[in-house]
């Protein structure tokens, strides 16, 4: 079955448990401006970047070892018309085993190629995902957006 939905996978040596912990750590993969608490169900986090990007997410599946899943619950971008794109999708994340790995396997259900921020999106999950989560998990530090002061729009 294919999906439109943005999603990537990848596998690691890691254990399930080092990977669920490392997705709810947050601020160590995707950025440091995040307010709110991000492992519990229903948890809100709100994400912030620049003046450009802000978004406040609720936990809704928390199952250790096995996945997490955030619902998007506002979202603003300055760059496109449709201010709350993402606004309603579900960002989510399985983990699993298969021979002697970890798989992460993440899909943004919602995000889709019609959307006008798919492209940047697209390049910046990727990045998130595939370099600083993975990082993460395997070297125990990612690559997430600095902490800086953030005007509060």
């Amino acid at each position: 079955m294919s999906t439109s939905d943005f999603n990537t996978m990848f596998s690691v040596e890691e254990t399930p448990n080092a990977v669920f912990n490392a997705i709810n750590n947050v601020r160590g993969w995707w950025s440091e401006n995040i307010e709110g608490s991000t492992a519990q169900l229903n948890d809100e986090f709100t994400y912030r970047f620049k003046e450009i990007h802000k978004c406040t997410m609720k936990l809704i599946a928390v199952i250790p070892n096995k996945k997490v899943v955030w619902l998007v619950l506002d979202n603003y971008f300055n760059f496109t018309q449709d201010k709350t794109e993402w606004t309603g999708t579900e960002i989510e994340f399985e983990i699993s085993e298969k021979e002697n790995k970890t798989q992460v396997y993440f899909r943004h259900k919602g995000l889709v190629p019609d959307y006008e921020c798919y492209d940047i999106c697209f390049d910046s999950w990727n990045n998130y995902i595939n370099n600083s989560l993975r990082s993460l998990i395997t070297l125990g530090k990612g690559q997430p957006n600095p902490k800086e002061d953030v005007e509060h729009y």
